[in-house]
């Protein structure tokens, strides 16, 4: 098996090879609804290892365009949900929409049944995810990490990738970094070229999991500017784990906490942080703070 084979393998698992969408002629009532629809829906999620519930019964709405966080303690089911986005978990129960279509499921002859995978790669790709390690291709430089994905999976030309890519090496600050490979590069500055080859392939919905928790903490600022950045500037629906509560009450517009597989407590960061009203979240939140 020679590299290129390896490499599409891999990028095939982290990505799916999307389909382009047929043609669709909407009329405005049918673009009024899309638009006013979740971008992503949990309809009664449950995942279970066994015995053990990580999910249970989940149901959470994210509008289009909105800023979600995710807090709680290790176990609570937080990255769990990403992942189910991804399709890295399986569903035990229940339906997880994205952009108004049911993903690991479909509708036929009025009925939801197990999706083709050519419904599932291309629902799976209006998602981009950004994980704790940078998973970067170490043999490639960042411009090359970012163009292998568009090439491979979306059949862009290598012209329409690169340009692509090093706009967004541009925009997250390591245009002059491009011909750099990974040994070469801060922790921080990786996991920038990781944000930035997660946005070319255009996603709708961008899921961070704890993007700095392997980073010094002198490197954490100049990521979380970057997902500021990406908040103000892009029409994105950001859904966001993370234990930096103060980024968290500051760049969200929802802020939901996880205890025990289930959304113990949600609303806005101000309400959230200066006035919880679940005693758990109370508890977690006072732990948080005196841990600095």
């Amino acid at each position: 098996m020679n590299d290129q084979t390896v490499r599409l393998e891999r990028i095939t698992k982290d990505y799916g090879t999307v389909d382009m969408p047929d043609t669709l002629n909407l009329d405005v009532a049918a673009k009024e609804k899309v638009t006013s629809e979740p971008m992503v829906r949990f309809e009664n999620v449950a995942k279970r290892y066994g015995t053990l519930t990580v999910l249970d019964k989940l149901n959470l709405d994210i509008a289009r365009n909105e800023k979600v966080s995710i807090i709680g303690p290790s176990g609570s089911g937080k990255t769990t949900v990403l992942r189910m986005l991804m399709t890295l978990e399986r569903i035990n129960e229940g339906v997880i929409w994205v952009d108004g279509e049911p993903l690991t499921h479909m509708q036929k002859n009025g009925q939801m049944v197990t999706a083709s995978d050519r419904h599932l790669r291309r629902v799976r790709g209006k998602i981009g995810m950004v994980f704790q390690h940078f998973n970067l291709f170490p043999h490639m430089t960042a411009l090359q990490n970012c163009m292998e994905a568009p090439v491979s999976v979306l059949g862009l030309s290598k012209q329409e990738a690169e340009t692509r890519a090093a706009e967004l090496l541009d925009m997250v600050g390591l245009g002059d970094k491009k011909c750099h490979f990974p040994i070469q590069l801060s922790g921080g500055q990786k996991q920038r070229v990781a944000i930035a080859r997660a946005l070319a392939m255009r996603p709708k919905v961008m899921l961070f999991d704890e993007v700095t928790s392997a980073l010094d903490p002198e490197l954490v600022g100049e990521v979380l500017n970057v997902i500021r950045k990406l908040g103000a500037e892009h029409d994105l629906t950001m859904l966001m784990v993370t234990h930096q509560m103060g980024f968290a009450k500051e760049f969200s517009d929802r802020v939901c906490f996880f205890y025990g597989g289930k959304i113990a407590e949600q609303g806005p960061p101000d309400q959230l942080f200066s006035d919880p009203q679940n005693e758990r979240t109370r508890q977690f939140l006072s732990a948080v703070l005196e841990a600095g």
